[in-house]
């Protein structure tokens, strides 16, 4: 019976529902979130959308370093931007990110209580 049960339990480990793009995607989001400055500026745009002068200001950083991760939020496609005149304008682009902001958000807070 052990050894059927052994069986079993390989059989369902060879049958994972994550593919090898899927795997690789969700590396990929899991990376654009891994960055502080990155989450703050999720934060502040789940908000609503800003100009990228007001985001370097709410997160005292340089606006070259702000449009620096904006670009690599961008590229995951995890916001989008308007320009108007001079300035640009981001926004959230993917509902998904403020769901996964918030996971992220309430499992550090659990964490932090089990410490």
């Amino acid at each position: 019976m052990a050894n059927q049960d052994q069986h079993t339990h390989s059989n369902h480990a060879e049958q994972g529902q994550l593919s090898n793009e899927n795997a690789q995607r969700m590396a990929l989001t899991f990376k654009g979130l891994a960055d502080p400055t990155r989450l703050k500026l999720l934060d502040l745009l789940l908000q609503g959308e800003i100009c990228v002068g007001c985001l370097a200001e709410a997160t005292q950083t340089s606006q070259s370093a702000v449009s620096h991760q904006l670009r690599l939020l961008r590229n995951l496609r995890f916001v989008s931007a308007r320009r108007e005149g001079q300035q640009v304008f981001y926004r959230i682009n993917d509902e998904h990110i403020g769901e996964l902001f918030h996971l992220a958000l309430e499992h550090a807070s659990h964490m932090d209580e089990r410490i």
